[in-house]
């Protein structure tokens, strides 16, 4: 079959990517060795979100004291709350198998490689290989759990979010190494089941990545609610010989040995890679990724990337959008390159996380004089009806135009206010702007505006 476009893999890049094809009128084929959807529908984006939802409603039912219910001897079922997840992430793949359907996209099942000549050699389960050829072929092969030299993954007592997402059994203590988006929401969901959990993390903060006070107010709340944080340690060995775990952590203080059950590592991910035909076809790579333009072009003719196989964000939206750009330069318009400046990060521990833009020292640091507007959700009459008083909201403006640098927030429903955000920058609202902007009462969102109002020396609630 001669296609239009061929897509290896079936993740938010690639089975996106595909409708997105299909509707310019491309013949597009996706190739996938799993299930449709990729990691993030089937053990990354949503599955997570099932657990960790599960986590939030144990947590109202032992607080429901504080809304004046009484709830007497709630228990989870932890058997039961995997396999919710587990059935949320099979109907999510069923459904992109629909869309596949509806879009007439051909789904040719198997593991994919990619050839000279514009052609896909795909390899199905009973060892059968044939080959499809394309004008156009776009690698969407996604991300793996990366594996520090020092800790070994076993699958069993040893491993990385993959297995997380289906223990057999609850452990009763657990050690998560790495405190990125992966590391904090773990961390979130088994102790509000009742594990006892213990950070460790190679920086000075937890989520290091994001903007320094939300750092420390998320790591305010985990101790209060028992997480156990060690910053600036190092994981230097894992010991599995015995019944459970033996960890080694290094530390400004000097080695600490960390009994437990089972050991997560979410040090981050790594591309996939290996095995696909890169060096068969002569594509160049830098730094484990796969060098492209702004369209997503490799270095050889007819030959595209997306998603996480890329040195973009390793994250569900962008590849999607990646995915977008590059099938409509194929079809000959002219998209816009994605501003990856722009890119909104969710994290969707308790409280979750949202930012975009700069953050203060990153504003700082790029020469900007900045106005800094923060407001509290202890001063929020929602968060407060709605128990939810932790976190804040902070904006970053240039002082000299208005121009919004950055947004922070951590605190209840903050992945769905950070849009407002992401929508003002492109849009390049001021400060003024969003102080005008008459947000509903009594609503999180207000938080926005008055954040605003704060950098300017207007805050009303405050």
């Amino acid at each position: 079959m001669n296609y239009d476009v061929i897509i290896v893999g079936s993740g938010p890049g690639g089975y996106v990517a595909a409708i997105r094809a299909s509707q310019l009128g491309l013949k597009t084929a996706i190739v996938e060795k799993e299930s449709l959807g990729g990691v993030c529908l089937n053990w990354g984006c949503i599955p997570t979100k099932a657990l960790l939802k599960s986590a939030n409603v144990f947590e109202y039912i032992n607080h429901a004291k504080d809304y004046g219910i009484e709830v007497k001897d709630a228990k989870h079922d932890f058997g039961a709350v995997v396999k919710r997840s587990r059935d949320v992430a099979n109907g999510m793949s069923g459904g992109v198998q629909f869309l596949m359907k509806k879009n007439k996209i051909d789904v040719i099942n198997g593991t994919g490689k990619i050839l000279k000549g514009k052609k896909v050699a795909v390899k199905d389960d009973k060892g059968n290989t044939k080959e499809y050829s394309a004008k156009n072929i776009i690698i969407a092969t996604g991300a793996r759990s990366r594996e520090l030299p020092s800790v070994k993954q076993d699958g069993e007592k040893v491993f990385g979010y993959r297995k997380a997402m289906v223990l057999d059994k609850q452990p009763k203590k657990m050690v998560v190494i790495g405190s990125g988006a992966i590391g904090v929401e773990f961390s979130y969901f088994y102790s509000a089941m009742g594990t006892e959990v213990t950070i460790v993390e190679y920086m000075d903060r937890i989520v290091p990545v994001e903007d320094e006070e939300v750092s420390k107010q998320l790591e305010r709340t985990f101790k209060k609610n028992g997480i156990k944080i060690m910053t600036s340690a190092e994981v230097t060995n894992v010991n599995t010989s015995g019944k459970g775990c033996k960890v080694e952590v290094k530390t400004k203080k000097g080695t600490e040995t960390i009994e437990c059950d089972v050991v997560l590592s979410a040090a981050g991910v790594v591309a996939n890679i290996e095995n696909v035909g890169l060096e068969d076809v002569g594509i160049k790579t830098e730094k484990g990724k796969i060098k492209v333009d702004e369209m997503y072009r490799t270095n050889v003719d007819g030959y595209y990337a997306i998603g996480d196989c890329t040195p973009g964000q390793a994250l569900a939206h962008v590849a999607s959008a990646e995915g977008i750009i590059c099938v409509e330069n194929i079809a000959g318009h002219k998209p816009q390159a994605l501003d990856y400046n722009n890119i909104p990060g969710c994290t969707y521990c308790s409280p979750e996380i949202a930012s975009v833009g700069y953050t203060e020292k990153a504003a700082k640091d790029a020469g900007y004089d900045i106005k800094v507007g923060k407001f509290p959700f202890s001063a929020s009459g929602k968060a407060s009806a709605a128990g939810h008083k932790d976190g804040f909201v902070k904006l970053i403006f240039d002082a000299k135009y208005g121009e919004l640098l950055g947004a922070h927030m951590i605190g209840a429903n903050v992945t769905e206010m950070i849009a407002e955000a992401v929508v003002a920058r492109k849009l390049e609202t001021t400060g003024t702007e969003m102080i005008k902007a008459v947000h509903p009462h009594p609503t999180m969102s207000e938080a926005v505006m008055e954040a605003a109002a704060a950098a300017y020396g207007e805050v009303i609630h405050m």
